[in-house]
This record gives C-alpha cells, sequence and structure tokens, in this order.
C-alpha cells in the first residue's frame, strides 16, 4: 500500500514564478479555497439582528428600573419605619374633600410627618391594588409623640379618630334634642326637620369631629325603630294598645311620670289597668305637653285652669290616649309599657323619697296622699328655717322679712278626692325625682269609654 502524502500549498509569488520578498509572503496563499460544492451561501439578517438589538435594549432597560425600584423601595421602607417628628402625642384634622396630596402636605405643615412626598408615594405604593381599602379618611386623628409614617398613614386609613360623646337623656322632646345637637360644635351641617315626637332613642353617641347633625339624627331614628320593633314582637298579651304607635305614646307618658327604673313597670300597669277600666288616665305631663308642646318644661306650677283646658294633649279632658307621644322615651320606659307589672293598682302619689305609693283603691290612695302633705309639710319647715338661719348669719333679721315657700303640691295622680283636690288648687309644683309634683288631685271616676287613640305614623327608616 503506498503511503499518502499531502503536497505542500505552493506560494502565490512561486506559482507565478516570482521570488517572494520575505518568508512571510511566501507562505501567503495566492487565493482563497473555494467554496464545497453544494454548500450553501451564508447571508446576513438584518430584520433578525434589529429584533436581538431591540429586545438587548429592552432587558438593559428592565434592569435598570428594577434596580431603581428597589432603591427607592428600600428608602420608602426605611422612610416608612423611621421614627416621626412629633415630640409630643397631639391631634390633627383631616377636613372632608382634602386629597391624598393636599393631606399630605398639611401633616408636612403641622409637624406631623418630615416628608410630603415619601408620604404620597408610600401610599400610592401600599394602594397598589387595592385603592378602595386604603383611602385616607376625614376626621380628628390622635397622633402619638414620634409616630411613623407608616402609623400615621394607618391611623388614617383605619380611619381611628378621635371620638366625641353626646348623651341624650330620656324624656327630651325632639325639639329639645335637635337643639343640643345644634349646639354641639363638634358636629357640622343644618337638620333638615325636626322629627316626629317618640322618633329617637335616647342615649349616648360616639362620633368623630365633622359627622353631620343630620347624619346623627339618622342615627338616633334608626336606634329607636329597631328597639320598639323588638320589644314589640316580645310584648305582654291583651294590652290595651293594638299598634306600635299607640305603645310608644304610652312610653312617653311613663318616661315622664318617673325616672326609677325599679317602677316603670308599675306606673305603666296603673295606666294600662285604667284603659281596661275606661278610666281617664289624667297625668300631669299631658297637660304641660298640650300647652307648650315640644319647647319643654311648663316653668310654673300647673294650674287649676290648665287642667281644665281642653287640649288634644290633656287626658284630663280626653279619653284613652293622647293623639301622639310627648316625649322620646328611653329602652327601660319601652320595655316597661310592654311588659308592665301585673297588678291591681289604679293610683300612685309621691313619697318623698323620689318614688312612689302605689294604690288599688280610692281610701288607701287618700292615706297615701295624707301621708305626702304630711312629708310636704315638714319639708316646709325645714326650708323656712334654712333661710332663717342664713338670714341671721347675713345679719337681716328684723329687716327683712323671711319669705315663706308656697307649699308643694300632691303629684299628679288619677282620681283623687275632691276634698284634696280643693286643698291641692293652689298649691306650687316641686321636683321629686323626675317627675314634678302635681298641683292638684281630682276626684276618682269612672270615664267614658275611652275613644281610638290616633294613630302615630312609624318612624322612617334611617340609616346608621
Amino acid at each position: 500500500m503506498s503511503e499518502l502524502r499531502a503536497e505542500p500549498r505552493q506560494p502565490r509569488q512561486a506559482l507565478a514564478g516570482v521570488r517572494p520578498r520575505s518568508p512571510a509572503e511566501a507562505l501567503e496563499p495566492t487565493r482563497a479555497p473555494q467554496r464545497p460544492r453544494g454548500a450553501k451561501i451564508r447571508r446576513d439578517r438584518p430584520r433578525l439582528n434589529r429584533a436581538v438589538k431591540w429586545l438587548s435594549g429592552l432587558l438593559t432597560l428592565m434592569l435598570v428600573g428594577l434596580l431603581g425600584a428597589g432603591g427607592v423601595g428600600a428608602y420608602l421602607y426605611h422612610q416608612m419605619d423611621a421614627a416621626g417628628p412629633l415630640d409630643v402625642t397631639r391631634s390633627v384634622a383631616v377636613p372632608k374633600g382634602e386629597g391624598r396630596i393636599e393631606i399630605a402636605a398639611r401633616l408636612e405643615r403641622e409637624g406631623i410627618i418630615k416628608d410630603r412626598y415619601a408620604f404620597v408615594v408610600g401610599h400610592i405604593y401600599q394602594s397598589w391594588g387595592n385603592k378602595k381599602n386604603f383611602e385616607l379618611k376625614a376626621g380628628e386623628y390622635e397622633i402619638k409623640r414620634q409616630a411613623s409614617l407608616r402609623q400615621v398613614m394607618e391611623t388614617l386609613v383605619e380611619g381611628r379618630s378621635v371620638q366625641f360623646k353626646l348623651t341624650i337623656p330620656e324624656g327630651l322632646t325632639s325639639q329639645q334634642i335637635v337643639e343640643r345637637l345644634k349646639a354641639d360644635p363638634n358636629l357640622t351641617g343644618e337638620i333638615a326637620s325636626v322629627p316626629k315626637e317618640g322618633a329617637l332613642m335616647p342615649d349616648t353617641y360616639r362620633f368623630a369631629k365633622g359627622m353631620s347633625r343630620q347624619e346623627i339624627l339618622d342615627w338616633m331614628m334608626a336606634e329607636q325603630k329597631k328597639l320598639v320593633a323588638e320589644a314589640w314582637k316580645t310584648r305582654q298579651q291583651g294590652l290595651p294598645y293594638q299598634t306600635v304607635e299607640q305603645a310608644l305614646v304610652m312610653a312617653s307618658i311613663v318616661e315622664k311620670e318617673t325616672g326609677r327604673d325599679d317602677e316603670r313597670d308599675r306606673v305603666a300597669a296603673v295606666f294600662v289597668n285604667r284603659l281596661r277600666k275606661n278610666m281617664r288616665l289624667q297625668s300631669d305631663p299631658t297637660i304641660i305637653y298640650g300647652i307648650v308642646g315640644g319647647q319643654g318644661p311648663l316653668g310654673r306650677p300647673i294650674t287649676r285652669s290648665d287642667i281644665d283646658t281642653r287640649t288634644p294633649y290633656n287626658t284630663y279632658q280626653i279619653d284613652g290616649l293622647p293623639p301622639g307621644p310627648i316625649c322620646n322615651p328611653g329602652r327601660n320606659a319601652i320595655k316597661a309599657t310592654l311588659s308592665p307589672a301585673k297588678t291591681n293598682d289604679l293610683y300612685f302619689v309621691a313619697d318623698g323619697t323620689g318614688g312612689h305609693t302605689f294604690s288599688q283603691n280610692l281610701k288607701d290612695h287618700n292615706t297615701a296622699v295624707a301621708t305626702w302633705r304630711k312629708v310636704e309639710r315638714e319639708a316646709r319647715a325645714r326650708q323656712d328655717a334654712a333661710n332663717a338661719t342664713r338670714a341671721v348669719s347675713r345679719g337681716m333679721v328684723g329687716t327683712e322679712e323671711v319669705p315663706e315657700q308656697a307649699p308643694a303640691a300632691v303629684e299628679a295622680t288619677p282620681a283623687a278626692p275632691a276634698a284634696a283636690a280643693a286643698a291641692a288648687a293652689a298649691a306650687a309644683a316641686a321636683m321629686v325625682g323626675k317627675s314634678t309634683l302635681k298641683s292638684v288631685v281630682k276626684k276618682g271616676k269612672t270615664a267614658a269609654p275611652a275613644t281610638q287613640a290616633k294613630s302615630v305614623p312609624a318612624p322612617p327608616p334611617a340609616k346608621k
């Protein structure tokens, strides 16, 4: 087998018969080797090259953006949790209608935060994809000492504003409640109209500064409507009122007659028993409401003329219930009206301790009235002695007569004897507990059948 040997490539100059000028030139080939047969010609692809370049640039830009975002995120993270500039705990008010930028400027201006822009960017970042649940709420807020940006933001987002308290006592009229709301400087806005009597729930309400007065009223109406509806479902059977509205009228009378929770059900029982016997209620608070309406107290003792004056609310002159409530009753009065005590009492009179003595018949009632008058005389004697002592201490003895206090009258109770009525006609009213001590007690008698009480429309629905 013959040995194959590769022949050396001849230099370009040797093939042309020219002597090379240097060893390097001698080694240089004369021309490039020919392309093998069947080989494809490689050509540049300009479109592909442009796409690769664009993608490369995009990836580079994204990388730079991610690095920038990471840096901003690290800065925000530090700013969000760094201690704030407040040296002491203080409050700040955020008015309604201000946006994110205005709130941030306000917080920075009042020294709550250091950097408004950090607050704005931080809020945008925090609310990304959850904008509705991350809104900044108006109100007055208490910001703790050195509160961080995150803590301030969470306080405004969650609406943890300073709570103010408004207490509405039982027995006020709707007009009196409206006046209290108008006088509260922490509430805003106007009241469209005075609600119907009995439609508001007396209670303590807590609210954020800037809440509208109409919102508070709507809240009260919703609470009262809810309470009355629930109590009506569990009411005692066989009561002499057929509707929720009539029960509310009765509850308002019970509310004004006594301020003691432990005897409201007995007071309610007296009026329920009288309705069943077709006896007039003869409640003094109804006389007052018939004269002054929703303005409040009468400001003077009830007179015989007041008792004899017929008004739609005067239960000495009308049968059955008045046409509407005489105040806004509280929770206990409503429950007592719908679950009265099971007694045979028809009368009650003040006992001098803030409560009442209850009686089933006129004889026992007259005895209780006599006892009360004795308490009155003793109280008046003590008052006269106290006046004389004060006069002596001022060196006024012998120069001025010590005025005698007018006798207080027996509390208005249904059906007192004619003798008691004559004795009490000129008496003045004095306060015992919550009730006004009444000026006269009329002789008890069975009244004509009570007329159907006019229904009072239920309170309109309201939002809380």
